[in-house]
């Protein structure tokens, strides 16, 4: 069993809006742009201070979020799934995608998740806070959450995780506290919400689709 931390100093500070943070814009950033901007956020910190707050109690004052759906039963359907959460499977949106797709899943690392909304392409700046590899014997769980870091739209954190419970259920679960935080967040506070319920919904069935694909090619269907 396992509940990974990052090793460096994760003491946060709020932080505003500087010259390092990437501002939504009307063009598609290149991969090559999203590299190099998110090479300058690797010693940035975290932007609300209840880090890690996902795996115990999300903090007052911010939205909560939980998605939660079942993927199937038995030991190949949570392998597929830890496979899925692996690749980054739950960011293969039409709207949304993740940099750098092949991202370890280790604590300390750094993403950034590219999305298009209201007519405007936003680069979301992510640290991985904590993964967790657990199998107490009845229940077993793999995933990881992640912070914002500055020139996130929001404020917060998001758990993902894969749960198989001692029937042998499989389930798909996306827990997750913010606020906003960037200027034309706040203003558009409601549209924003909008679009965090909507993945919400697409990521879990971006999870069963692939979770789907492995099942059918292990069946012979496909």
């Amino acid at each position: 069993m396992s509940h990974e931390h990052p090793q460096h100093d994760p003491r946060p500070h709020v932080c505003g809006v500087g010259w390092q943070d990437a501002l939504p814009s009307l063009r598609q950033p290149s991969p090559g742009q999203v590299a190099q901007w998110l090479a300058r956020q690797q010693r940035r910190t975290f932007t609300y201070e209840a880090i890690g707050a996902t795996a115990t109690q999300p903090p007052q004052g911010y939205r909560v979020d939980h998605t939660r759906c079942l993927l199937g039963q038995g030991e190949a359907v949570f392998a597929a799934a830890c496979d899925a959460l692996r690749g980054w499977r739950q960011f293969g949106l039409s709207w949304l995608t993740i940099a750098p797709a092949d991202a370890p899943l280790v604590p300390g690392t750094v993403v950034a998740i590219v999305a298009k909304a209201a007519g405007l392409w936003w680069v979301n700046p992510c640290r991985i806070v904590y993964v967790i590899d657990e199998d107490t014997g009845t229940k077993r769980r793999f995933g990881f959450a992640y912070g914002t870091l500055p020139g996130h739209a929001g404020r917060g954190e998001e758990c993902f995780l894969v749960e198989m419970l001692p029937n042998g259920e499989v389930h798909y679960d996306i827990l997750a506290f913010s606020q906003p935080g960037h200027l034309l967040a706040r203003l558009g506070y409601p549209l924003m919400r909008r679009y965090q319920k909507r993945f919400g919904r697409e990521s879990a069935s971006a999870i069963r689709q692939a979770v789907a694909e492995v099942m059918q090619k292990k069946s012979g269907q496909i």
